[in-house]
């Protein structure tokens, strides 16, 4: 009776799972057809060509595969879009918004979710979804220690690298304290993005995780702590800032501009949150040959970037087509390629089948590229609402 009664719950299960599945096909066909012919509008940071060419790419793709117009609205700085949805949501513009699509993480993130500006959940309707690491890269699916909740899609993983020129410099500081050290031997030869550039503000808590007190202070919402928490990286900033490039009283505005003065011998290090970007800024021309990658001794601040839809959106059923795409095997491998993007992909190589895995498995690693070993321990992002306050003490004592 028992053996009757398991087979029984067992043929009940295989039965449910397969209704359960042909449900989930049937209503992703059903978002297939309404996203067809639809234009979407993706607002993503435009500042790099590695960047822009890749969101090129898809945008052909999908027009391709599913007939869905990609157009990509280049912005500056996130916080744009999420003020255009906020201005919309005040004006009472609560369907047919103008932001189809934003590619997000950290404090514009918490704040779309804070004030409800975002739609979902949405990612568990995303048959790629399933691909996702989400138990070995938990940072899929916690954003600057904030839960996602379903309401962002992750398409690709970042990790803080320091680049140097080996025929300049052959052995790079390796702590913020040996940074230090190396600006007051070499003058004029250290320096970083001017926040609120996310490349000039991650150097920021980069430093801080090394000279805070309890670095598990930063895992949780910055309050009345603030000002002790942060203390040791104002006084290693007065001391750094008379040994900076032109002595601290102009910076370079974006990583990329940084990235130049390395290329054209002004300073000594530069820094990305692109594994791959040092091997593809080599390939452009944009670096010398002799560019190399390194991270720091005790681990650098890795996340996941994600994509999100505003709780407005006029084109919802297009954007989880993109957010489903940018998931695919296909597209995950490209932006993996160290001649395309070279990003770590935010998948599972053992939920994948032996024919997409073949494709990163056949992806050249870039000259300047660090192994997945060599890239060590990675630190995760601060709350985010330290990077808010730690932007605007910076610009306090050290902006003009």
């Amino acid at each position: 009776m028992r053996r009757l009664l398991a087979v029984f719950v067992t043929l009940s299960m295989l039965v449910f799972g397969q209704a359960a599945a042909q449900d989930a096909d049937a209503q992703w066909q059903a978002v297939l057809d309404k996203a067809r012919g639809q234009e979407v509008f993706w607002n993503a940071w435009g500042g790099g060509d590695v960047y822009n060419n890749y969101i090129d790419w898809i945008a052909g793709r999908v027009a391709e595969e599913y007939g869905v117009t990609l157009r990509h609205v280049k912005l500056g700085d996130t916080a744009e879009a999420v003020r255009k949805v906020l201005a919309e949501r005040s004006a009472g513009r609560a369907t047919d918004g103008s932001v189809d699509l934003i590619w997000i993480n950290g404090e514009n993130f918490k704040t779309m979710k804070d004030n409800a500006l975002l739609y979902g959940p949405f990612t568990d309707r995303l048959p790629n979804f399933k691909l996702v690491d989400t138990d070995e890269k938990p940072t899929t699916v916690l954003d600057f220690t904030v839960p996602t909740d379903g309401l962002e899609s992750p398409w690709g993983m970042a990790k803080l690298v320091f680049v140097h020129d080996t025929a300049v410099l052959p052995d790079p500081p390796k702590s913020i304290a040996a940074i230090l050290e190396h600006a007051k031997a070499h003058p004029g030869r250290i320096t970083y993005p001017a926040p609120p550039d996310f490349t000039g503000t991650t150097f920021l808590k980069q430093a801080l995780y090394e000279l805070v007190e309890n670095p598990v202070d930063l895992l949780s919402p910055a309050g009345e702590n603030f000002d002790a928490v942060t203390a040791p990286l104002w006084a290693y900033l007065d001391e750094l800032t008379p040994y900076l490039w032109r002595e601290g009283r102009d910076y370079p505005k974006t990583g990329t501009a940084q990235r130049q003065l390395l290329n054209d011998g002004a300073v000594d290090l530069t820094y990305s949150f692109n594994i791959g970007e040092a091997s593809s800024a080599i390939a452009e021309g944009l670096l010398p040959d002799t560019a190399r990658t390194y991270v720091l001794d005790e681990g650098t601040i890795g996340n996941t970037h994600f994509v999100a839809i505003p709780f407005n959106a006029a084109h919802k059923d297009g954007a989880m087509v993109v957010a489903n795409f940018l998931l695919s095997p296909e597209a995950q491998a490209r932006k993996a390629h160290p001649e395309i993007w070279g990003e770590q992909t935010v998948l599972s190589m053992g939920r994948l089948s032996d024919e997409d895995r073949s494709l990163f498995e056949a992806l050249p690693r870039g000259v300047a590229t660090l192994s997945d070993p060599e890239l060590g321990k990675t630190l995760p992002e601060p709350h985010s609402s330290w990077m808010v306050l730690i932007e605007e003490a910076w610009l306090k004592r050290y902006g003009s």
